[in-house]
Order: structure tokens, then C-alpha cells, then sequence
């Protein structure tokens, strides 16, 4: 049978675990610890407190049956816990009493006596007959209560510690679990920094001794996801390096052929298959400037004027916006306007800002409008590139990001990397990209942002 330390569920918190099995413990020891303390108390002033009435009681009955006894007060017999004198003649009356409202008659054998007069309890020594119809008695009382409250009270200067002890070794407890996990959050957030371009070995230094194997055993998966990538991306980059040759070739082939189809269906048939190897140059184009960015994932950064960068890539695709009749423009873009400045590689916000124009060209309809335009709200520059053309599902937004992804029921051609590239380039440069339909029409707004 399996007992089950943790608490079940989807999350368990070792705090609240520890509280729970320690707690209980605390109190049950706690309450132990009362309990032993009172009966072992209880017993010790019994039997001293026994011992004193029976010695007082066989001292005063050799002195004869005209010793003196004081007087007595209702505090001193209750709250003090005085002992009651009482003294019988051989017939068993009274004849002297040191505190006349105790109310007990003599008892009829000798030894300790239990018993309550007017709602009080008492604890009764007599003395044994010894010459009966002769010798006096003599009887001792003390308060019960007094005897209870007097234990109770040693038992609490006992367990006093242990009650005091008990919230301190609570908050010693939740502090020492609050250190443990805050060291296993360190390792949390150490895991949580990694990523395919940057996997190293999680630190064992400051590393709870308990939790040491099982960061072990992360960090050998940690080296074996690291071969994967490592392998991934040398098998990118060789296919890559290996189709460029012979694409290109045949690209050349092509060119050279192009001459010698006359108009008409073998010219279209030609046509057709030059814009295949161009799809796949592109491809490979993209297999390539992927590769390298995996390979050199840190990059110097130095402040970069955005306004060029956008001007720069604007310009170098006005032409395939011409030639499907796009009217693309940078709004805000005049000689008044102020210079935006974003600390990045000019390299890898180039790569973002020309993927995301060449997407919204490539997926607009003929005639369309694109707009770029640059945002700062307080301190936090934007890039957006609105486009007039279908949009994407809502439920598809995330998946455009993944390698080779392509939204179902496009006839635009592509390989389904450029907002792969995009991303990885923005998160190098400190910013991410997020894409939302737009509200007015059709289309889609695709915006980098510093984080």
C-alpha cells in the first residue's frame, strides 16, 4: 500500500504539504506534552502534599487534645490551600475546628478520603482509632480545587515552552521551505531561459542535495535536446548548401533556354516551370538565411534609425508592389517627423520589416493598399504593416509562426518561413510579433513591438 505524502490534484504546493503533516504533529505532540505534564504534577503534589497532612495529622494527635490550631480564612483555605485542622473527641465530636465552614464530620476510618461538602471538594487524612472510647482523632482537609489548579499550574509553566516553541518552529519551518523553493525556482527559471539557440547545463551549486538528481537527469536532457538542434540545423544547412548548386544551374539552364520557346503553349509551359525553380531558389534562399540565423543567434547591437531601415526595404520592394498595382506607402514618413531609434542589428530588423512587407504585397489583391507607419506610446516603438487582403482565422493566428506552416485555401506561393524568420530575428533584436484582423475591412495588421 502506498501512502501518498502530497496532496493530489494538477498542482500540489510542498509548503501547504509540509503544514499539514507537520502541523498536526506539533499539536499532537504539544497536547501529549500537556497531558504528561499535568498527570506527572498531579501525582508529585499528591503525594508531597499527602505526605505533609498525614505527618501534621500524627504530630498534632501525640501533642493531645489541647493543641492549639489557628483560625483559618475562606482565601487561605481556597486560594492558598491551607490545610483544615480538625480535632474529635473519642466520642467523635467536634472540638476544635481551625475553619468552621469546612462542614466535613469525622470519618469512620482512618487514611486519605475523597468527598464533597457544600459543592467543594476535599481531600480528608484521618487518623487511625487507636484506643477506641479513649483516644482523641484528628483530621486534616485540603481543598481539592486547590490541589487541580495547583497541577494544572506547574503543568502550564511546563508546556509553556512547547506553546511558545510551537508558531516559532512554524514560521522556522515555512521560512526553511521557502528557501528550498525558492532554489527550486532559480532552477525553474534557469529552465525557462532556455531555448534552441542558447541550451546549457542547469548550475547543481546552492542545489537542495534531494533535488540534485532530478537536475541531473534534466540536464542530460538538456544535452541530448541540444544534439537535436545541433543535428537539425546541420541537416538544414547542408541540404540547403547542397540543392543551391544544382537549382542554381538549372536556373541558369533556364535562362539560356528561355529563347528558344516560341509563343504559345510551350512558352506558358516554360513559364511554368521557370517560376517552380524560383519557388524552390526561394526556398532554399530561406533554408539558408534561416540556418545562419540559428547558427549566429547573438548579434551586436547599436542604435539603428528606423525610418530608414523602412525606407531602405520599401524601396527595394516598390517594384513587386508595382507590378501588382500596390499602393504602398510610410505614413508619417515627411522631414518633420522624428527619428525613431531602436537599439538592434540593422541586419535582423531589416529581415523583420521586409518579411512582413513582402507578406502583406504577397497576400493583397491587385489594386490593394498597404500601409507601414511607426508608433512610440510611452517609450514603446511599433512597427505595423496593414494590408487589405483575406486575413488569417483566429484560431490559426499562433500556428503562422511555425516552420513551413501555410494557411489552408491560399493560392499565394510560398515555403512558409518568412514569419518564422521574422520572429526569431525580432526576438534577437528585443521585440515580438503579433498579427490581429482588422476591424474596418479586411486584412491584417501585423505589428513588432519592444517588449
Amino acid at each position: 500500500m502506498m501512502i501518498h505524502v502530497f496532496p493530489s490534484g494538477p498542482l500540489c504546493s510542498l509548503r501547504r504539504a509540509l503544514l499539514m503533516w507537520l502541523l498536526p504533529v506539533f499539536v499532537l505532540v504539544g497536547g501529549a506534552s500537556a497531558g504528561v505534564a499535568y498527570w506527572s504534577y498531579n501525582q508529585m503534589v499528591s503525594t508531597f502534599m499527602d505526605n505533609q497532612m498525614e505527618v501534621l495529622a500524627e504530630s498534632l494527635l501525640v501533642q493531645g487534645p489541647d493543641i492549639m490550631v489557628p483560625d483559618l480564612s475562606a482565601e487561605q483555605v481556597h486560594e492558598w490551600g491551607s490545610y483544615v485542622v480538625q480535632v474529635f473527641d473519642a466520642d467523635g465530636s467536634l472540638k476544635k475546628n481551625s475553619w468552621p465552614g469546612v462542614g466535613v464530620a469525622l470519618q469512620p476510618t482512618g487514611g486519605f478520603h475523597e468527598l464533597r461538602a457544600a459543592n467543594t471538594p476535599w481531600h480528608v487524612y484521618t487518623t487511625a482509632v487507636k484506643d477506641a472510647g479513649k483516644a482523641h482523632r484528628v483530621q486534616v482537609l485540603q481543598s481539592a480545587e486547590f490541589r487541580q489548579h495547583l497541577a494544572a499550574g506547574r503543568a502550564w509553566t511546563a508546556i509553556a515552552p512547547v506553546i511558545v516553541l510551537l508558531p516559532l518552529a512554524t514560521l522556522i519551518l515555512w521560512w526553511v521551505v521557502a528557501m528550498v523553493s525558492r532554489a527550486v525556482g532559480d532552477i525553474a527559471r534557469q529552465a525557462a531561459a532556455q531555448d534552441e539557440h542558447s541550451i546549457a547545463e542547469l548550475p547543481l551549486d546552492r542545489v537542495p542535495r534531494e533535488i540534485v538528481p532530478l537536475v541531473v537527469s534534466f540536464n542530460s536532457l538538456l544535452k541530448r535536446l541540444s544534439k537535436a538542434f545541433a543535428t537539425q540545423r546541420r541537416f538544414v544547412q547542408d541540404a540547403a548548401h547542397e540543392l543551391r548548386t544544382p537549382i542554381t544551374a538549372v536556373s541558369l539552364q533556364l535562362e539560356n533556354l528561355r529563347g528558344d520557346f516560341a509563343a504559345g503553349a510551350p512558352a506558358q509551359r516554360f513559364a511554368q516551370l521557370e517560376a517552380g525553380v524560383q519557388r524552390a531558389q526561394r526556398l532554399v534562399d530561406q533554408l539558408l538565411r534561416l540556418s545562419r540565423q540559428e547558427a549566429l543567434p547573438e548579434t551586436t547591437r547599436s542604435p539603428v534609425n528606423v525610418h530608414e531601415v523602412l525606407h531602405g526595404s520599401i524601396n527595394t520592394l516598390i517594384a513587386l508592389a508595382d507590378q501588382r498595382g500596390i499602393d504602398l506607402g510610410l505614413e508619417g514618413s515627411g522631414e518633420r517627423a522624428e527619428p525613431a531609434m531602436l537599439s538592434c542589428s540593422s541586419g535582423d530588423l531589416r529581415s523583420v520589416v521586409d518579411n512582413m512587407i513582402e507578406n502583406a504585397l504577397r497576400y493583397s489583391p491587385e489594386g490593394a493598399v498597404v500601409d507601414v507607419r511607426v508608433t512610440n506610446t510611452q517609450g514603446k516603438l511599433a512597427i505595423e504593416v496593414a494590408d487589405t487582403g483575406p486575413g488569417i482565422p483566429p484560431e490559426l493566428m499562433e500556428r503562422v509562426f511555425d516552420r513551413f506552416f501555410r494557411v489552408p485555401g491560399t493560392d499565394v506561393r510560398g515555403s512558409g518561413l518568412g514569419l518564422a524568420i521574422a520572429q526569431a530575428a525580432a526576438q534577437r533584436c528585443g521585440m515580438r510579433i503579433t498579427l490581429r484582423n482588422r476591424d474596418d475591412r479586411s486584412g491584417l495588421i501585423a505589428r513588432v513591438e519592444t517588449l
